[in-house]
């Protein structure tokens, strides 16, 4: 294949690809309905045509006739009046009248053929007109809903794709939010630990507020073990001789005593 016959072939069918985007299959078929009700009314004219030269063809005979019956009359009246030359040019003249409605008759009898004719294919093609214009109203009706379905499987396919979209968008919020919740709760551990300071007490005084806590917290531990060895005192005094638990320590009071001053 030549280059040029390429180019041509590539030519073609991308003319033809453009042209079938662009082409409505409703508007093709109106337009061609348009044109059979054109044709149609051509048809119409054609046949109003042959009934008017029909209609006057069927004057010109009535007043061939009309002027044929006068002429008869005055010929008859001539002859009557002993003018018989008058008599022969009235009949001559009805003889070239006669002749002229022959032609006439036959005439209106091919216009009269002719109209039959047409108004027989008038109404052939409005029939088929009409039954056309019937067809293309259902392909039209059908070609609608399909391009309407068509249209809207298009648009449930976007709206599934957006859905898609939105579900990971969705997902990614959901993610982050989680993040963000772990990441608080994380803090909130550091700050209670002491791992790191409350920004809501950040100042001077909170070393010493931290030390005051410590002191307290210890002196709550030396009351409880106080209270602790006051409660099981009693009950080691019951157990043995309350003698030597009294003497004991004493003793050992006055040992400690002496240790610390020598």
């Amino acid at each position: 294949m030549s280059l040029m016959k390429r180019i041509s072939l590539i030519f073609r069918s991308k003319a033809n690809t453009a042209l079938d985007k662009a082409e409505d299959p409703r508007q093709t078929l109106d337009y061609s309905y348009q044109r059979q009700l054109d044709l149609l009314s051509k048809v119409r004219r054609g046949v109003a045509d042959v009934a008017t030269s029909r209609k006057r063809v069927e004057l010109q005979v009535n007043q061939l006739e009309a002027q044929s019956a006068k002429l008869s009359g005055q010929a008859e009246k001539a002859i009557g009046m002993g003018r018989e030359d008058l008599a022969r040019e009235a009949l001559t003249r009805k003889s070239g009248l006669t002749n002229q409605i022959t032609d006439l008759k036959a005439q209106h009898a091919q216009l009269q053929g002719e109209e039959e004719k047409l108004t027989l294919a008038q109404q052939r093609l409005q029939a088929k007109v009409e039954s056309f214009r019937t067809r293309k109203e259902t392909i039209k009706a059908t070609y609608t809903a399909a391009e309407a379905q068509t249209r809207i499987g298009e648009a449930m396919s976007g709206i599934g794709e957006e859905m898609g979209d939105v579900g990971m968008a969705i997902q990614r919020a959901e993610d982050k939010t989680a993040q963000m919740q772990a990441r608080a709760g994380a803090i909130d551990e550091l700050i209670a630990s002491g791992a790191l300071d409350d920004a809501s007490q950040v100042g001077a005084g909170d070393d010493i507020a931290r030390e005051l806590d410590s002191m307290s917290s210890q002196s709550d531990v030396e009351s409880e073990l106080a209270r602790l060895k006051a409660a099981s005192a009693p009950q080691a005094i019951e157990a043995g001789d309350g003698d030597i638990l009294s003497e004991e320590p004493q003793r050992v009071q006055r040992q400690a005593n002496d240790g610390s001053q020598g």
